[in-house]
Parts: structure tokens; sequence; C-alpha cells
């Protein structure tokens, strides 16, 4: 497994930056750079990449709706040119309560624009003559849809590799499958590996058997909350606050992609209790209402033992990446959390 990390949008970027080299030394491999509502992620990747020089780079992620295809694709090529070929395209649908509230674009057809960005971006990487007439673009602008003077054109720039990898987040049924067709990597969130197959399993498949044989088996990134010792057990309320906000929070009621999630791992009535505690402000409540058992099972708080056990077990169950979010209270022993769980996948030959 890959060791991973992701860069908090939230402060304290300019640091964790300058800490990266400890990082690397420590065994991290790839860095994730989300973008919510936030600073984009795409200035930040720029700045990592000029900082680094080993450590691969993802998008994690960009969203479907915020720019055209082809600058998704420009971006793409972009930071995979200035890293020296260590990117990684991450995008995702996100949701209504981003999507529309922050940037005031409709939700549409997540489905068929993911598939049709794919395509698109694949081709521009490609250098081919850009003609795509697909249900949500159409690439140059048909007659009657702007002044018909546009022209097929192909990016000017000779890319550094014409495959750039693609990660595609998802947890409902019909993305899970579209990933699995046609993305290099899968990410999802708040992953349970003893249930994923029982959740994902069927959609995993249906995407596996359309999938092209020219692309290469789907690196699956999971995250988790990561801290290491005898006495983190307080620390488990970092990830618990975090599931209140999403289960309870990104969405209104029957609109909660990750409140959704909690149903099929088997908590309807908890998940129920969490969002509405949220959504009336009550957030402390909220989290308290996480359950417990599922805060563990999506972490990897714990002693060293407990932390290989279940690096065995997220390992059996199909996960080729982690994103781990270390949660120490000081940057020493985040660094040497993340040394050890190196240390601890080197020694299992996963």
């Amino acid at each position: 497994m890959r060791i991973g990390m992701p860069l908090e949008y939230s402060g304290g970027f300019l640091e964790t930056v300058d800490d990266l080299v400890e990082y690397e030394a420590a065994g991290l491999q790839i860095v994730f750079v989300p973008e919510a509502y936030s600073f984009d992620a795409v200035s930040q990747l720029g700045f990592i990449a000029a900082r680094t020089s080993t450590v691969e780079i993802a998008s994690g992620i960009l969203q479907l709706y915020t720019r055209t295809p082809t600058l998704t694709a420009m971006t793409a090529a972009g930071l995979d040119h200035v890293s020296g070929g260590r990117f990684t395209l991450g995008i995702g649908a996100s949701g209504p309560q981003v999507v529309e509230g922050f940037h005031g674009v409709p939700y549409e057809a997540p489905l068929g624009r993911t598939r049709e960005i794919i395509e698109i971006c694949r081709r521009v990487w490609r250098r081919e003559r850009l003609e795509f007439d697909g249900r949500h673009y159409q690439i140059p602008l048909p007659p009657g849809r702007g002044t018909g003077l546009g022209k097929p054109l192909r990016l000017i720039n000779h890319p550094v590799r014409e495959h750039i990898p693609i990660m595609l987040a998802a947890i409902g049924q019909k993305n899970v499958a579209l990933a699995a067709e046609l993305a290099d990597a899968w990410e999802p969130l708040f992953y349970v590996p003893e249930q994923a197959d029982a959740v994902w399993g069927d959609a995993l498949a249906r995407g596996a058997a359309a999938r092209s044989p020219a692309l290469p088996r789907l690196d699956v990134v999971a995250g988790a909350h990561l801290a290491i010792g005898e006495d983190v057990e307080e620390l488990l309320d970092v990830p618990r606050r975090q599931l209140a906000l999403y289960v309870g929070g990104m969405g209104a009621k029957g609109r909660n992609f990750y409140h959704d999630l909690a149903v099929r791992y088997g908590y309807e009535r908890e998940a129920a209790v969490v969002q509405d505690h949220y959504l009336a402000g009550r957030k402390e409540e909220a989290a308290a209402a996480v359950p417990t058992d599922l805060v563990r099972a999506t972490s990897l708080i714990g002693t060293r033992e407990h932390v290989a056990e279940r690096l065995r077990v997220l390992a059996a169950s199909g996960v080729t990446t982690l994103n781990l979010t270390p949660v120490a209270p000081d940057r020493g022993r985040r660094v040497h959390d993340i040394a050890t769980v190196r240390g601890l996948v080197e020694l299992t030959g996963r």
C-alpha cells in the first residue's frame, strides 16, 4: 500500500508543506489537496510541486462543475508538467450544498458529466484535435449555441504523460461502478473494510466487467485519521466530529450522500439522530450520537498492534493507497506515526 496524507484546507498549509521533507523521509509517498469552499487546490498543488522532488501530488478533489472539461485537462497537464510527472487528477461531483450553495451552478447529471469529462481529458492529453459531441458537453459549440466561429483545436503543449492518472471520488452505487469502469483510482469516503464488499462489491464488479484492459488495476484509496499509542483514545473525537459534519450536515434530508452511506452500513437510526441534531445546530450532540464502532472502523487510532491489524484488514479488502490524516498533538509524533505505518506495511509485505 502507498502511504498518502491530505493537506488540510482549513489552515496550517504552509507549515505542513515545510514539514513535507520530514514526512517524505518517514515514508510518505503521495499528498492530496482538497478543494471545498476554501482556497483553490491548484495554486497549492503547484506550490507543493515546486517545494518537493519525489512525493506524488493529487487533487483530492476538484469538483466537476467548477471548471470546463478542457480547463480541467489543461490544469492537470500543467501540474503534471511542473511536478515532472507526479500528478494525479482527483475529481468528484461534490454535492448540491457546495456546488449550488457556493458556486451557484446547478447540480445536474453528475454521472453523465463525469463520464464525458474523463473522455475529454484523455483526448486532450493525447493531443487529439478536439471534437466532442456529448449530451452535456459539445466542443466546439454547434451552430445555434454560439457564434459558429469555433474550430476544433488541440493542446499546444506536449504533456509529460498522455495518460495522467484519474482518481474518482465516489460512494454512490452508479458512481462507484463508473469509477471501476473508467478511472485509474477510486476514493470512497468513510471506508469500512469489513463492509466494503457488501456495500460496493456489486457496483465494483459491474464496472470492472466494462473496464478497458488498457487501464491499470484500480487503485483503491481509503482515508483514515491516524494516531498510534497507548494513550490516544481521546483523539477519536477528531474523526467523530468529521463524521457528524458529513453525516449530519453535508446536505438536506434526503440529499445527503454520507447519511445514506451510514444507513447502508447499518446505522439508520443513529444517522437520523446525528442529522437531526446537526441540522438543528446542536453540533456537540450530533458528534456524541455518532456510533463509536463506526468511528473506530473508519480510523487508525489505537495501539501499534491495533493499527497493524487494521492495516491487514484494509489490505485484504483491496485497499492499495492510504490517505492518512495524522492527528497526534505535536509534529514529531505525527511524523513518527507515518513512519510507523510505512514500517508496518513493509513488514507485512502489503
